[in-house]
């Protein structure tokens, strides 16, 4: 195990090496080395991907994939619900997209949980 390996997300330094990718074990992001140097030099160019590991930005229109509970309320986020115009947020808790959903209205959601349509 290399000491000067951390993960891009987490910054923990138990990331191991498995073939040619690096796995984090504690937030369970994976990453090519080439990716690790890309990352290096780009300084805080951090990209948000979908479920299926396409690139997302701003004004992209995703798809949800699966049902989702509205915290605090009793409604559900249906998978295969389209939202349009997202915006990608840098949130500490893991709600990386500013959206507005039909029906729903304003709220975040997790780029894991979403795929580009």
């Amino acid at each position: 195990m290399e000491s000067d390996v951390t993960c891009s997300k987490c910054g923990s330094t138990y990331a191991y090496q498995d073939g040619a990718m690096w796995i984090c074990p504690e937030c369970g992001h994976e990453w090519s080395q080439q990716d690790q140097t890309a990352e290096g030099s780009a300084e805080g160019a951090a990209e948000i991907r979908d479920a299926n590991g396409n690139v997302l930005a701003d004004g992209d229109t995703v798809t949800v994939i699966k049902d989702l509970k509205v915290k605090g309320s009793s409604l559900v986020v249906k998978g295969g619900t389209k939202v349009k115009g997202i915006r990608l947020t840098d949130g500490g808790d893991g709600h990386d997209i500013a959206c507005k959903i039909p029906g729903i209205g304003a709220m975040n959601l997790k780029s894991e949980f979403v795929k580009k349509a």
